[in-house]
């Protein structure tokens, strides 16, 4: 099959078109590389900063439309497939649709129905808009709702849903978003993750337990990482012969990778119910996740029998719990380690992903 991916998130297009390139299909990736994280695309849809920046972006994705045609599959990330404004996306998507097979739209990222649901149904315990039945209401949460509800996103998002032929959700929290309006065409497919060729991870006790920690750029109150990291450097600080923190800020993906190599332990997504991209590369490498592992996120994938994620609640004292038992027992490591990479081999291996996929495609 000829496959065009549009948009990119944490590098799940780039790692399924790796996938989907050993089954043997032709599959191109264009993207701004998702901002500063750069990965990999090739189709580079990055857009320079202003006015002048938009109008070339326009233009090099108008340039591209017409090889952008005769695509047996065309699946977008996400509503903001590029880098412009809601309304002019209306146009490229109805090309899109004309001129190819099968439309996918991925639930991944910021949309309308994880805003409004998480913000109105609230239907997870917690999520990045709600705690319990308390509304969020952090500058970044406000804005999105600002930026989604009621506006052209929210028509845009709506429209392609509604139009498109499947959606995929990668991650429990976007599934139980888009399930109350989609039962038929909603699927559950997990991320995908290039396992690593060799395990570099130390499956000894460590006698200093190696915490890693990445901060986004403008979004570590919105994300929790903020909580989380306060909460490791005061079990640092009690504890400095027993735990080393690595924090890590707005670095490409390239150079991110190199200095998670050798922890123990990411602290990730206070407010998810699973691991995202990042803990679940991590977790490849033998490095376990304190984060998001409710019961949901095992149900989903029907996993029975593994547990190496450390769960916590989106609280400092939960946080602080859970990171000064793994400081003070460090003989869990190993086991934690060793199913962490189990954990990622089973469900997120991108050839199986991709399989899991091509099936979706497949589908009549």
């Amino acid at each position: 099959m000829r496959i065009l991916l549009l948009g990119e998130y944490s590098n799940v297009h780039a790692t399924l078109a790796d996938g989907l390139r050993l089954l043997g299909h032709h599959v191109t990736v264009a993207s701004n590389g998702d901002f500063w994280k750069n990965y990999p695309r090739d189709i580079d849809l990055k857009r320079r900063p202003g006015k002048l920046g938009g109008l070339a972006l326009m233009a090099k994705v108008y340039a591209n439309l017409a090889r952008w045609r005769n695509y047996d599959v065309v699946q977008l990330i996400n509503p903001l497939f590029v880098e412009l404004k809601a309304e002019h996306i209306f146009p490229i998507y109805n090309y899109l649709r004309r001129n190819n097979g099968k439309m996918i739209l991925e639930a991944l990222g910021m949309d309308w129905y994880w805003v409004h649901e998480c913000t109105y149904n609230k239907p997870m315990r917690y999520s990045d808009f709600n705690i319990g039945e308390r509304i969020r209401t952090d500058e970044t949460a406000l804005q999105e709702q600002h930026d989604w509800l009621g506006t052209t996103k929210e028509r845009l998002n709506q429209y392609i849903a509604n139009d498109c032929d499947e959606i995929i959700a990668g991650l429990y929290d976007d599934y139980v978003c888009y399930k109350p309006y989609f039962p038929q065409k909603l699927h559950f497919i997990p991320l995908p993750i290039q396992m690593p060729t060799s395990i570099t991870s130390d499956f000894n006790t460590p006698t200093r337990v190696k915490v890693f920690i990445g901060i986004s750029k403008g979004r570590s109150t919105y994300k929790g990482t903020d909580i989380m990291l306060r909460a490791a450097q005061d079990i640092q600080k009690k504890y400095p012969s027993l735990m080393e923190l690595v924090k890590v800020e707005g670095v490409p993906f390239a150079e991110y990778q190199k200095l998670m190599e050798g922890s123990d332990a990411i602290l990730d997504q206070l407010y998810s119910y699973t691991p995202s991209m990042n803990p679940l590369l991590a977790m490849s490498k033998g490095i376990i996740c304190i984060g998001g592992g409710e019961p949901e996120n095992y149900e989903i994938i029907h996993e029975h029998e593994l547990r190496p994620i450390i769960n916590v609640q989106p609280t400092y004292e939960s946080v602080y719990h859970e990171l000064e038992q793994l400081v003070l027992h460090p003989e869990r490591i190993p086991l934690l380690k060793q199913q962490s990479i189990e954990y990622v081999r089973r469900h997120h291996d991108h050839i199986k992903v991709a399989q899991q996929y091509e099936a979706i495609y497949k589908r009549s």
